[in-house]
């Protein structure tokens, strides 16, 4: 995140939420990895493995298999 994002989406949202919403922002000192545990995630979740590819589907079918799978 950008230095300061925190404390301004924190600023921001309880603008606009009711007074009676307690509003915390969570923000990890090192999100050099975070893209990638989100991915992680993701990735191992039982409704996303339909839109696994094999490497031999993508050997066989080339980039055409993501559009086929995922769109």
């Amino acid at each position: 995140m950008f230095p300061g994002i925190a404390d301004r989406m924190s600023e921001e949202i309880t603008a606009l939420a009711p007074s009676s919403m307690k509003i915390k922002v969570v923000a990890p000192p090192e999100t050099k990895y975070s893209v990638w545990i989100g991915g992680s995630i993701l990735a191992s979740l039982i409704t996303f493995q339909q839109l696994w590819i094999a490497k031999a589907g993508y050997d066989e079918s080339g980039p055409s298999i993501v559009h086929r799978k995922c769109f």
